[in-house]
């Protein structure tokens, strides 16, 4: 009786090239895990929007001054901010001008000013914040309140 020691081998060697293939692409893809290529939180960027007329341009959120934020008027004309809130901060917001009216308002002409909201209970250094803000107010002459909203992510 003879046997074809030929199919056998061709067979062993098919599978050892695979597996090592499969060992080489095992390794890269540790290697690659080690350097946190598959780890996307600390490379994820900060994304400031609120709607139209405001915008925002930069938002920063920070576990000892909690949020902050460049708000941008492109209505073309003064508005009153009436509230300012951002989820997950329940402190009473600042803007750039000088103290608020009686009524605790802002006149905010057209361009940059910065907003800070003091976060309580503070924020954690490390983790991710995403909190949504809600502007609200009246266009000048008018007595109808308006809201624009708009989403803050950022690493704390």
């Amino acid at each position: 009786m003879k046997f074809n020691n030929k199919r056998g081998q061709a067979a062993m060697e098919f599978l050892m090239t695979y597996g090592w293939a499969i060992l080489a692409a095992v390794i890269a893809i540790g290697v690659l895990a080690s350097f946190g290529v598959f780890n996307p939180g600390g490379t994820l960027p900060t994304v400031c929007t609120i709607g139209a007329p405001l915008g925002c341009n930069v938002g920063v959120a920070d576990d000892t001054t909690g949020v902050t934020f460049e708000m941008i008027n492109g209505a073309g004309q003064t508005l009153t901010i009436t509230d300012i809130t951002v989820s997950g901060c329940a402190g009473d917001p600042t803007i750039d001008l000088a103290a608020s009216n009686a009524a605790g308002e802002w006149s905010v002409t057209t361009g940059q000013h910065t907003v800070a909201i003091p976060c309580t209970p503070a924020l954690v250094e490390g983790d991710q914040f995403n909190g949504d803000i809600t502007v609200s107010y009246r266009t000048s002459g008018s007595a109808l309140v308006q809201s624009a909203t708009g989403q803050l992510s950022d690493t704390v």
